[in-house]
């Protein structure tokens, strides 16, 4: 699948931790190092729980549909 949508800057990572570092997706976390680690040693498996024939959704929402395409677009 081709993410036209995704800035070029983005392939330069090598790590999808760092692209959502920089981008503020990630302000805490227990250990830096070793979710960066794991993040660039295995593909992760992650789940999204909201339902989009709601009636409602918010930019709470989006949010999470971004990290999915970056998790996507680095093999998660």
């Amino acid at each position: 699948m081709k993410y036209d949508f995704i800035p070029d800057s983005v392939s330069s990572h090598t790590n999808v931790y760092d692209v959502l570092k920089e981008r503020g997706f990630i302000e805490q976390t227990t250990d830096d190092e070793a979710i960066r680690e794991l993040l660039g040693r295995e593909k992760i498996r992650f789940y999204i729980g909201f339902d989009p024939t709601a009636d409602c959704l918010h930019v709470g929402h989006f949010m999470q549909v971004i990290i999915m395409m970056y998790m996507q677009k680095y093999g998660h």
